[in-house]
């Protein structure tokens, strides 16, 4: 039968259809066997994906190890069953495991070295300031474990009740004075012991300021004559007035949040640091944040976060990754070729920062730092250093300050003053070249607001910096009174035995016009950038998160750092970066809030005068 069907022409209706059988059968099978195949390879993918996932997946993966993100590293491993990953784009801070290798980091008087280098520093600049004589202006921001309380100059200030609750009165719901006081208490080891204030169990060690340097005593004197009291602690129930300064100091070495709270956290299994590894972008599913891409030795990877991805880069580095990833202006975003996946037009707004003026006079007598920096003398200062943390290496010497109010009226001090027996220029960037004592002075809640835009998709690419400084007439009215406040104490009694000629300004700037002239000229940052990620009410379109620090618009995605400062406080950020990651951390695991109600906060007697 078989040979017969064989025989017949290829023109029968019966072998016709046959082969029209045939080959729809052929089709089909085929069909099936490829969609076989394919379904197989998708799920051979699929599952290579997931396993992938899987070993790159943690429950929180946490964007930069600095001042808030060892903080979170920390406090977030301490249950055991939740797993973190921490990447840092700079390198470890120790050399082969020892402090010691890596002196130019954990030396305090040795703080200037990597102000002025790209090692551990992101060498920021702003854009040419036009209300500054259209200067370009140098931002140093830490990149290494640590981040910037690893090149900061140790000074532990929290700043004022006020600025708490004023965070509060502008949408941070919750961040009054009286829950973040316990995160201040909750992180810190004060040497003077807990108080109302002070706390005691944290791993955030503080000391106080104990210099017998004749000029550090002549400063706190000379205010006095001036009219200003002495405070006990200017962090604690009396911020205005001058007295010993608080300093992440411990045992003569800087106590930075990788001393703190990242080493004594990495032997838990359940947390994973990678150094050297630049954060690209966040990856989302629709609005849910799902992880991040980053780039280590030239490779891009991917890391997963189950629950939540935390930025922590602080000021500039979290409204630079969030715009990157898609997140910010939508004009803007589109402008860069950028997809949107959420249209939050206060991302990178809201710049703010603090200015300061160094006004320096000539000392009479050689017992300033000037002779500490001549090279045989560094060297002995180094190997005490080295040998014991002991000597003039283990401070970073700025010791005495204080707080004023700039004129009457004002409620609480805005302007701050910093003394050290030396003379410093461009950042430290030129050598001392006599002897000579300074003041850092400038005002603590300037009015000028800037921005920070992307300058290019590339990630490597530092943002457009635009602080817009002294743009305002408050400011300039401000700095004004910073130097005519600090002449008036440096001519006290206190001083006459010390007291050369003035060397900046100079004596021959006077007037009002020649003053504001020399702050356009000499005016630097502070180093305090703050405020780019608002903390506000969902309502309010400038808000980038909401008091519990989850970005707005979107899923399963934080900001910790500096940046969700709704406004900037009246004193030096550390402290109270730390405090926040310290609050978050309890927010995220779904803790109460700490409180302490009814704590008291000194208010002069009087606003009808400035002191």
């Amino acid at each position: 039968m078989s040979y017969l069907i064989k025989g017949v022409k290829c023109c029968s209706p019966v072998n016709q259809m046959h082969k029209v059988t045939g080959t729809l059968f052929k089709a089909h099978v085929l069909k099936n066997f490829s969609g076989i195949n394919e379904q197989q390879f998708k799920i051979s993918r699929n599952s290579s994906q997931l396993s992938s996932e899987k070993t790159n997946s943690y429950d929180y993966v946490i964007v930069g190890a600095g001042s808030a993100g060892c903080v979170l590293a920390n406090r977030l491993t301490e249950d055991p069953l939740s797993t973190v990953l921490l990447l840092e784009a700079g390198p470890k801070d120790t050399l082969l495991g020892s402090k010691r290798l890596m002196w130019k980091i954990h030396m305090p008087a040795a703080l200037t070295y990597n102000l002025c280098d790209e090692k551990f520093n992101w060498y920021y600049h702003t854009t040419s300031q036009k209300h500054m004589d259209n200067r370009i202006m140098y931002w140093p921001r830490g990149r290494v474990w640590g981040g910037s309380s690893s090149l900061n100059a140790m000074v532990y200030i929290r700043g004022h009740a006020e600025d708490y609750n004023r965070w509060s009165r502008e949408g941070a719901i919750g961040w009054d004075y009286e829950h973040c006081l316990p995160y201040f208490k909750k992180a810190q080891t004060h040497e003077l012991g807990p108080d109302q204030y002070r706390g005691g169990n944290g791993p955030l060690h503080v000391s106080r300021g104990k210099t017998n340097h004749p000029l550090h005593h002549a400063f706190l004197e000379a205010t006095q004559q001036a009219g200003y009291p002495f405070t006990e602690d200017m962090n604690g129930y009396q911020q205005e007035g001058f007295g010993w300064m608080d300093m992440t100091v411990h045992k003569g070495q800087r106590w930075s949040t990788a001393s703190a709270y990242l080493r004594p956290a990495l032997s838990r299994p359940n947390l994973s640091v990678a150094e050297k590894t630049l954060v690209t972008k966040i990856l989302f599913h629709g609005t849910k944040s799902i992880g991040v891409e980053y780039v280590k030795n030239g490779q891009k990877t991917k890391a997963f976060a189950s629950k939540e991805v935390i930025l922590s880069g602080g000021a500039i580095n979290s409204p630079q990754l969030l715009m990157l990833s898609g997140i910010g202006n939508a004009d803007d975003l589109k402008k860069m070729g950028i997809p949107v996946v959420c249209h939050l037009p206060g991302v990178g707004q809201n710049l703010q920062d603090h200015l300061e003026v160094y006004v320096q006079q000539k000392c009479t007598k050689p017992i300033t730092l000037y002779n500490a920096q001549k090279p045989v003398k560094m060297v002995r200062i180094g190997l005490e250093w080295l040998w014991k943390f002991t000597g003039e290496g283990a401070t970073a010497h700025l010791e005495s300050g204080g707080f004023i109010r700039s004129e009457p009226g004002v409620p609480h001090p805005d302007i701050q003053f910093h003394f050290l027996p030396s003379q410093v220029i461009d950042h430290g960037r030129v050598a001392s070249t006599m002897e000579a004592y300074q003041v850092h002075v400038g005002p603590m809640r300037s009015t000028s607001v800037g921005w920070i835009k992307l300058r290019s998709t590339d990630p490597s690419d530092h943002p457009i910096i635009e602080p817009n400084y002294m743009s305002t007439e408050r400011d300039i009215l401000e700095f004004r009174q910073c130097v005519k406040l600090t002449r008036e104490i440096f001519a006290q009694k206190a001083f006459e035995k010390f007291r050369g000629p003035e060397i900046q300004p100079g004596n021959d700037i006077q007037s009002d016009k020649e003053i504001d002239a020399f702050i356009r000229q000499k005016a630097d940052s502070a180093y305090h950038p703050s405020c780019t990620c608002k903390m506000g009410q969902r309502s309010d379109s400038t808000a980038v998160v909401d008091p519990q620090t989850k970005v707005i618009g979107v899923e399963n995605l934080r900001v910790v750092d500096a940046s969700i400062m709704p406004s900037v406080v009246s004193g030096n950020l550390n402290a109270p970066t730390i405090m926040i990651a310290e609050k978050a951390a309890d927010l995220i695991k779904g803790l109460p809030s700490l409180q302490e109600k009814n704590v008291p906060v000194y208010k002069p007697k009087t606003l009808e005068t400035q002191r």
